[in-house]
């Protein structure tokens, strides 16, 4: 059997590095492409990178997904027949402080993918949405069949837009698209910026943490592995145009296009308390709390309807918060080699 190519964008990211691990272990060739932007600690992003590099099926280019041509060379040079595009400007409170960089990377980085993909059409694109497109919507759980037009933040707006400019070229070029709306990922060589990691560092330090809505926050955190494994078995999940325009029940496949919007995430909402407790526990540290109001463009709260994936896939992520954090923590201290004194708790 020839040996299949998989294009990921964002590759020397936190989802891209441990999705590229996976694809190399399952067989695949992968060629990845990421700017190494400044967002968070390029170190990080390269340490990521150069594990990747030991594997002789990892091919890698360091460069923006926006910048004019790039994706239409590799998409020419490499012909790949799945591509799994994560590259993204993220975080909802950055969105705030710098939208263009959201709008260059996520938009028109986006319809340079899309312009290559008409060019050279692979057979299954796969392209990251997020939870946070649910915007306002307050029924919970989430199911990828409920409107979703009143997003909070421009983070969640330029990605709700990459879902319909997706959906147009799938409609106009028949091209097979799946969108997937990660909910809140973490665990191991996780994002600087992200809650887990913060209050990992913070605890571990014995300074104060942010907690935003006096604690009133759940997140259905999904565990990172569970996400990527998720997103593999999706590879063969190829979306067709229904002949007839009928959808079948629950299937947020479109009547007219084969686009489908897709949740991962662990089907439980998990209050923030729970979360703090958890990192406790691994820490052995006890945190101190700065209790804050809910900030601009945050919900509070996400909770996953992930029925869809598995029915689609046979799969259902359920790794536990707790062992997840554990991993995390384990990971953290050995990538820092922080030799901490646990605080006394209490």
């Amino acid at each position: 059997m020839t040996q299949q190519t998989v294009l990921v964008t964002g590759s020397s990211g936190f989802i891209g590095y441990h999705l590229c691990q996976l694809l190399l272990e399952a067989g695949f060739r992968v060629v990845g492409i990421d700017n190494l932007s400044d967002y968070y600690s390029v170190q990080l992003k390269k340490d990521r990178q150069a594990m990747l590099e030991q594997h002789p099926d990892f091919t890698v280019v360091n460069r923006s997904i926006e910048e004019p041509g790039i994706m239409l060379d590799l998409f020419a040079a490499h012909r790949p027949e799945y591509v799994v595009h994560l590259a993204a400007q993220a975080g909802v409170r950055y969105s705030i402080e710098n939208p263009r960089s959201y709008l260059e990377s996520n938009i028109t980085g986006t319809f340079e993918i899309l312009e290559a993909a008409r060019a050279y059409p692979p057979r299954h694109m796969l392209l990251a949405s997020t939870s946070s497109a649910f915007g306002a919507n307050t029924g919970m759980p989430y199911k990828e069949t409920q409107k979703a037009d009143h997003q909070m933040s421009f983070y969640a707006a330029t990605k709700k837009a990459t879902e319909n400019m997706a959906h147009s070229y799938a409609h106009l070029f028949d091209l097979p698209v799946t969108m997937f709306r990660f909910f809140t990922v973490y665990g191991p060589w996780g994002r600087p910026d992200m809650a887990l990691f913060k209050f990992t560092k913070a605890i571990l330090e014995g300074t104060p943490i942010d907690v935003y809505n006096f604690g009133d926050m759940k997140r259905d955190f999904t565990y990172v592995t569970d996400l990527v494994e998720a997103i593999r078995l999706l590879l063969d999940a190829v979306p067709v145009r229904p002949a007839d325009g009928v959808v079948p029940e629950g299937d947020s496949l479109s009547p007219v296009a084969p686009h489908r919007v897709v949740n991962i995430g662990n089907s439980e909402s998990v209050r923030l308390t729970t979360f703090i407790e958890a990192i406790e526990a691994a820490t052995g540290c006890k945190a101190q709390q700065n209790l804050m109001p809910i900030q601009a463009g945050d919900v509070p709260a996400t909770w996953a309807d992930a029925s869809l994936l598995q029915s689609l896939t046979g799969y259902k992520p359920q790794t536990d918060v707790h062992e997840g954090i554990s991993r995390f923590v384990d990971w953290y201290q050995d990538y820092y080699r922080e030799a901490v004194l646990p605080h006394a708790a209490g």
